[in-house]
């Protein structure tokens, strides 16, 4: 008999990713829609609807533009120059750490 295993996320207040692309290539800069030049900085977050709030937050506390956001999959991107971005991301985790949630370190590439 095999053995099945199930496996069911369940959303809690959690930042799963946020990462820096320092300096993307072009072609990834055009699969996503967004200028080259400078950085690209990745964040997901649960609930999905956080985006919005990680999207305030971001773009009050740098130069950086959004790229992409998607309120169901929780999915952010910004872009700007690298400081930017990488602030931007360190504000998001202070905030959303304030408010409970799990949060990552900001990874780097």
């Amino acid at each position: 008999m095999m053995e099945r295993v199930i496996q069911e996320s369940v959303p809690g207040k959690q930042l799963t990713l946020a990462h820096v692309l320092a300096s993307p290539m072009a072609d990834i800069c055009q699969r996503l829609g967004i200028e080259e030049g400078g950085a690209v900085g990745i964040m997901t977050v649960t609930p999905s609807e956080t985006a919005i709030i990680a999207a305030d937050v971001a773009t009050k506390a740098g130069s950086v533009a959004i790229g992409f956001l998607d309120r169901f999959t929780g999915s952010l991107v910004i872009t700007g120059d690298v400081a930017s971005v990488e602030g931007s991301l360190q504000a998001v985790i202070a905030r959303l750490s304030q408010f409970g949630f799990t949060v990552v370190e900001v990874t780097r590439t």
